[in-house]
């Protein structure tokens, strides 16, 4: 098909032209041209092997497919459709296989091979060695080196686990999007925040239904659980979520079985003991006993505080009622912690949300990048460029001597057919080009936030704030990344360590300078008065035992799950299995709240993803909160502190191993002791 927008090399992507009928022919055509490029490198003589025409050539031999497969991936998570739906996992099996086949490929493994044994290979110094051990490191770990009947299987075992984890993401969007609650009596909306009423009205109206309509998409269902004053309306909203992934015809159960037997025959193929093991092999963590070591160090030293949480709610609750102390429900958690946070330090978390108009979050957040690393965001005019929903923003990213580092798209309002969270992805590699000029990079934001109602602008959570930080320090890491091999840019980085530049960012949203940035009244302008100021830093650390805690039972549920995989496939109920394995990590509740085995894309949604990796949020926080006691000690707006920042970690992608540039930066190893002291879990 000619012109099609999905192979078009331009910098701008023509999203409005693209249709599901371009999937097909888009991807069949990158495919054909990966294979012709693959064949090049894997059928040369021997004997004339160079950098160039193995690894220089195996690096560019997949971009074209790369990036338009990466077109169809965004689509189907932002614009889901049955048709896209179905264009799109039409070509996963082809492209899954083409992919796993890559490293498998025995004579592009010899050509490769041949080349790093040469006198040249020596000489190869830099980020082209860096290319080459990680390349074949890459090879090795996927099973290169295996015997032909495992390299077969192996093929076929990563297009099946394409095939069932994108069944098991459909069933949680599909899920999700099932479920509503009509409430007509508008009694039972008692406590329930205005914009949230507002907003439910508005929902209603818009599917031509009476009263109001709560989903399970977050901004919709968080104000229930946390304000709704009526018992029932917040137990009917947390049975509706248990209904995700859990209920036919979206039932993961089986899904979440054939996953994990996937991933322990990929394990065994490639002769490790368990799949946390083949995953973290060249992370951080480096084993999947490491890894679990990490979390149920963090689990012990927050057991204590995390048990004093739980008595002082249940005795608060009791107090509250007149009634004996016992296990709250699990519908009531939100709602009672959100009274003993106002009775302790008479603060409201929706009493912020005025501060927090979306607009003046995001202009506070390009000052504060303008301050701290030097970088200057610039809009452009809707329309200007084309953008796949109408609410999607363009912006354009320049260094303080007006060099254009990169541009992005952002997508911050929930819609039935985008998926839920918050997330950042690349569309674009520039860098440093061959010619001695660097290209821009093109890279997107996207969350599930609360949207504008009733004439106001969207007015956000102190936690969606976060979340918008969050995920422009993801950003961040991308468009600044001045790495010349563009799969070693930006976020391409051991799995735990990705979340360090995200993370980090969030400390700005509690410091009082950066705050007075952009925490400003959306109807006066504001700042955010002092005495509420104190009252947020002081309920800061409210429950953070409880806070780890669920981090860690996150975690551990991942690890368990794939260090002993066989206790969980041998399992008659593979959900009480898993609770009573990580029970020690959740609150007592009457019933007990099922785990989220069966919406936990993080770990099911993806054939990797952060299966075997979820630590890494933990792991990852240990970094960020050790790293920003330097912005601390040297000035939160420290522009010299702050490029050493971009320099050291922001623009160095995997050009060199992790714990390097962390040193680099630090001058030391990470301490754990800096996240345990932020959390007020340790003096």
């Amino acid at each position: 098909m000619q012109n099609n927008p999905l192979l078009d090399a331009g910098f701008e992507i023509r999203w409005r032209a693209i249709e599901p009928a371009h999937v097909e022919p888009a991807i069949a055509t990158a495919l054909t041209e990966a294979e012709s490029a693959i064949k090049a490198i894997a059928t040369q003589p021997l004997d004339s092997v160079t950098y160039e025409s193995t690894f220089g050539a195996l690096e560019k031999s997949r971009e074209l497919l790369g990036t338009a497969w990466g077109l169809v991936t965004h689509l189907q998570s932002v614009a889901d459709g049955p048709a896209l739906r179905e264009a799109h996992n039409q070509m996963l099996p082809k492209v899954s296989a083409f992919y796993a086949g890559v490293p498998l490929n025995t004579e592009l493994w010899s050509r490769l091979k041949a080349f790093a044994e040469t006198p040249a290979a020596a000489q190869v110094t830099g980020i082209h060695r860096r290319l080459m051990d990680e390349t074949m490191a890459d090879f090795r770990q996927a099973g290169a080196d295996l015997p032909a009947e495992k390299r077969q299987r192996l093929e076929a075992l990563q297009s099946e686990l394409a095939q069932f984890t994108q069944k098991y993401s459909e069933n949680v969007l599909d899920s999700t999007n099932a479920w509503e609650l009509i409430v007509t009596d508008e009694a039972r909306l008692k406590g329930l925040p205005e914009h949230a009423r507002v907003a439910a009205r508005r929902n209603a109206e818009s599917k031509g239904k009476p009263g109001w309509r709560f989903t399970l998409h977050q901004p919709s269902m968080e104000p229930v659980m946390t304000y709704a004053e009526d018992d029932s309306l917040r137990r009917e909203v947390w049975e509706g979520a248990g209904t995700i992934g859990s209920k036919a015809p979206y039932d993961n159960s089986e899904l979440i079985r054939q996953i994990l037997k996937l991933r322990a025959e990929k394990a065994a193929l490639l002769g490790k003991a368990n799949f946390a093991d083949t995953e973290l092999d060249r992370r951080m963590a480096k084993t999947g006993a490491k890894a679990l070591a990490f979390v149920e160090d963090l689990q012990k030293r927050a057991t204590p505080a995390f048990q004093t949480d739980i008595r002082e709610l249940e005795e608060f609750k009791a107090k509250q009622t007149g009634r004996p102390a016992g296990h709250l429900a699990p519908w009531e958690i939100s709602f009672w912690s959100e009274k003993l946070r106002q009775a302790k330090y008479a603060f409201d978390e929706e009493e912020l949300r005025p501060y927090f108009p979306m607009d003046r979050v995001i202009s506070g957040l390009f000052e504060l990048v303008n301050r701290v690393f030097g970088l200057v965001v610039k809009p452009r005019a809707p329309g200007a460029v084309e953008v796949w929903h109408d609410e999607v923003l363009f912006y354009d990213l320049f260094d303080t001597a007006g060099v254009h580092l990169g541009s992005f798209y952002s997508d911050w309002h929930p819609r039935e057919s985008k998926r839920g969270g918050a997330w950042m992805n690349y569309l674009r590699t520039g860098g440093p080009q061959p010619d001695g000029t660097r290209a821009p990079h093109l890279g997107l934001i996207c969350g599930n936030m609360t949207p504008p109602s009733d004439g106001k602008p969207a007015l956000l959570t102190h936690r969606e704030v976060e979340t918008i930080f969050h995920e422009f320090g993801h950003l961040l890491h991308h468009l600044l990344g001045e790495v010349e091999v563009k799969s070693l840019n930006g976020v391409n980085v051991a799995w735990d360590f990705v979340e360090l530049p995200s993370q980090i960012m969030e400390n700005w949203c509690w410091e009082r300078e950066s705050l007075d940035l952009f925490a400003r009244h959306h109807e006066t302008g504001a700042t955010i008065p002092e005495e509420l100021f104190s009252k947020m830093i002081a309920a800061k650390n409210f429950r953070s035992a409880t806070a780890t805690m669920r981090q860690v039972s996150f975690g551990k549920l991942d690890l368990l799950f794939h260090l002993n995989t066989e206790r969980y496939l041998n399992a008659v109920d593979l959900e009480a299995t898993m609770r009573a394995d990580i029970a020690d990590c959740l609150a007592p509740t009457e019933p007990p709240s099922p785990t989220i085995i069966r919406r936990f894309g993080h770990i099911f949604g993806d054939p990797v993803g952060y299966a075997a990796g979820y630590y890494s949020y933990k792991w990852a926080e240990v970094l960020d909160a050790d790293a920003f006691t330097r912005f601390k000690r040297e000035g939160i707006f420290n522009r010299q502190t702050g490029r050493e920042f971009v320099e050291k970690i922001l623009s160095r992608g995997n050009s060199a191993d992790p714990m390097t540039l962390y040193r680099d930066f630090m001058g030391r190893e990470p301490d754990l002791q800096a996240l345990l002291r932020r959390a007020g879990l340790a003096a």
